[in-house]
């Protein structure tokens, strides 16, 4: 037991700094401060979504938030007061529109409906590669995009869609982050993972080694748009309205910053970027709204988030290429170490054949 935790330490150290960080709310009673939480633990289970795919294939992909706006509208359908849905949301099955769904009920239909979308979607652009792949991501967004902000009978179009019941707090987006970590986590020590993460190093040997890449890389596209789609089912069910958008070109590219600030290949990477990335943001802001120092007040002008943001990305890429984890996973004791550490179960007993002193 203590071999396999040593071994597998990096989630369970993710999950209780995280843990530790959502503590925090025991001992304030600032509003801000659980929402600037609350939206940092949503970002963490939509970055752990990003890296499942971006970070064992290789590939960028620009087109996630897509399914992240997938999931929040599949969890607003479900979770929207009846009457509303009745009026504004006329395209909608029956079965939506005359009820009102569970919290998990939801979050579950915000999960299934983006996978089964990446799995169509997925079939094809995985056959591509590089650029090419990128750039297909990318139009699926700006087609979601598109779609959304139109179907004016199903989704409101640019209206918002009130009337969502806001249950998701600090401690409820925290335990999704903990179980997308532990997710993504056993995708990475999977034989899937190994396979895909190998076609990533070297797709000619991946290929010579009979690695189906084209079917590893649809089950990470599939996982990761599950995971975003929870994420944005919960961002659905924070805010308690919503709108198309949010989800478009700035979430896509402040969840990618935030991936790539962390380290785009590890696990740790993806958690560390977005609470690296959310402290600079919250710093920025403060100063932005001034800061009294001696009498006189002091503040950055408007804007200096998005010049912060680009500084930080620029000097991470200039000095840590790898990201603030270069590619490592957390961990106390060394990996080297750990495999040194033998199991109770491994060790000889005394007077045991084989023990004798020759």
């Amino acid at each position: 037991m203590r071999n396999f935790i040593v071994r597998h330490q990096a989630p369970f150290l993710l999950m209780v700094l995280l843990g530790l960080i959502a503590a925090t709310t025991f001992i304030t009673t600032d509003d801000s401060l659980k929402v600037t939480l609350t939206e940092m633990f949503i970002r963490v289970i939509v970055v752990v979504g990003l890296y499942v795919f971006i970070g064992n294939s290789g590939i960028i992909s620009f087109g996630q938030i897509g399914f992240m706006c997938i999931g929040a509208y599949a969890a607003a359908w479900a979770t929207a007061d009846p009457s509303f849905k009745q009026i504004m949301l006329s395209g909608l099955p029956t079965f939506l529109q005359d009820n009102q769904y569970p919290f998990l009920l939801a979050t579950a239909g915000a999960l299934v409906l983006p996978a089964v979308v990446a799995l169509c979607l997925g079939i094809a652009i995985m056959r591509l590669n590089g650029t090419a792949a990128s750039i297909a991501t990318f139009a699926f967004l700006i087609i979601v995009n598109s779609v959304y902000s139109n179907w004016d009978s199903v989704t409101a179009g640019v209206s918002s869609i009130i009337g969502i019941p806001t249950v998701v707090g600090p401690w409820t987006a925290y335990v999704f982050a903990a179980l997308a970590i532990l997710v993504a986590y056993l995708f990475q020590i999977s034989r899937f993972g190994l396979m895909l993460r190998a076609s990533r190093d070297d797709e000619v040997a991946a290929h010579a080694s009979a690695v189906k890449i084209l079917r590893m890389r649809l089950a990470a596209f599939v996982l990761s748009a599950a995971l975003v789609g929870v994420g944005g089912g919960l961002y659905a069910q924070f805010l308690g309205i919503l709108t198309v958008d949010p989800f478009y070109l700035d979430l896509s590219f402040i969840t990618i910053a935030m991936l790539v600030v962390g380290g785009m290949f590890s696990l740790t990477g993806a958690v560390s970027g977005v609470v690296a990335v959310t402290a600079v943001v919250e710093l920025l802001r403060l100063l932005e709204r001034g800061v009294t120092i001696g009498g006189t007040e002091l503040a950055l002008p408007q804007g200096s988030q998005e010049i912060g943001l680009g500084l930080v990305m620029a000097l991470i890429l200039i000095f840590r290429p790898t990201g603030l984890s270069r590619g490592r996973e957390l961990a106390i004791v060394p990996a080297r170490q750990a495999e040194a550490i033998p199991s109770p179960d491994a060790l000889p007993l005394p007077g045991a054949p084989g023990n004798a002193t020759r």
